[in-house]
């Protein structure tokens, strides 16, 4: 009985212990300057692999090798800037919603070809931009491009630092995008890995995760209120580089694929370059929780709807639009 205090008190001790350390890593990162975070960042996964050797030649069990892999992970995640989605520490009256969206340009060579939006997903130590298929290619309307920029921040108080991100769509022909189909054929959705070699040392972008996809045992129901943030017709803040918002309003059942498809339909007045807007909602019973837990992810904003009977000259748009499930996500990001 003795030993099995003494055990239950030493547990207790390093759980301590691991809530302390968890508490000081995040506040020394952010005490480093760029450089000092990259130099960190390659002695860490120096020490990484020569530990991760050790334990795979040592008797240790399954569960304390995952444990380890986990957290390292985890820590170049804090290493790289993108831990806390959605986090605080932004200027007032500036929601981290704002930064989960990118503005994206299309490009065939040095050839302008459309903008769009998207916005950052994260799974564990890795970072996606998420956007519409449509954005990244579309062969019936000849849409091909060959690269892609997007923009991300550089410091999360002063807004107006900002760098442009270059990312090709092909490399040695094959295509860098992941794509899904479902049973009614091809989802508009598409995600893409994002090299950490890619952004800047200082980025400072914010990121959903598979949090921002948990139901949470609410309810959603035809009439509820979403938000959808993103860059119509390329406006948005630009000296701060911030997406604007729209309201919108679910238009079709949720959780029933309309006519067939994965997705389903919303009511707001959008606009060409809102393509790959993320379509959230503020969820009912996280008001003062922290910021990250506050949205919900819903879908991603594709088309605008229209009847093609419609009397253009005498019957308005329809206004609605279409917005696919972004459960699909957890399937896009994840292994293989």
């Amino acid at each position: 009985m003795k030993n099995l205090q003494e055990a239950t008190e030493r547990i207790c001790e390093l759980k301590g212990s691991q809530v302390a350390l968890d508490a000081l890593v995040p506040a020394v990162i952010e005490a480093l300057s760029g450089s000092a975070r990259r130099r960190l960042m390659a002695s860490f996964d120096a020490h990484a692999e020569v530990a991760r050797t050790a334990m795979l030649h040592a008797d240790i069990s399954d569960v304390v090798l995952s444990s380890f892999e986990r957290d390292v992970a985890r820590n170049r995640t804090l290493l790289q800037g993108r831990m806390g989605p959605l986090r605080s520490g932004l200027p007032a009256g500036v929601d981290g919603l704002l930064l989960t969206t990118t503005r994206i340009t299309t490009f065939s060579a040095d050839q302008v070809l459309t903008s769009a939006s998207g916005f950052f997903y994260r799974r564990g130590d890795r970072l996606f931009l998420v956007s519409n298929l449509h954005v990244f290619a579309d062969a019936d309307s000849g849409h091909l491009p060959d690269r892609i920029e997007l923009g991300v921040h550089t410091d999360l108080q002063d807004l107006t630092r900002h760098a442009t991100v270059s990312l090709p769509l092909y490399h040695q022909g094959i295509r860098q995008w992941r794509e899904a189909t479902d049973a009614g054929g091809t989802v508009d959705i598409a995600a893409m890995d994002i090299p950490a070699t890619a952004l800047p040392a200082d980025a400072v972008l914010q990121a959903f995760d598979e949090t921002h996809l948990e139901p949470r045992d609410e309810e959603i129901s035809i009439g509820d209120a979403l938000t959808i943030v993103g860059f119509p017709l390329g406006f948005h803040d630009t000296v701060h580089h911030l997406a604007v918002a729209r309201s919108a309003s679910v238009a079709s059942a949720y959780g029933v694929r309309f006519q067939r498809q994965g997705c389903f339909l919303t009511d707001a007045r959008m606009h060409r370059g809102s393509s790959g807007s993320p379509v959230v909602r503020r969820r009912a019973h996280d008001r003062s929780a922290a910021p990250a837990s506050s949205w919900q992810l819903l879908g991603v904003h594709s088309t605008r709807m229209d009847m093609r009977s419609r009397d253009r000259t005498q019957d308005e748009s329809l206004g609605l639009n279409c917005a696919w499930y972004a459960q699909v996500l957890a399937m896009l990001t994840g292994d293989g």
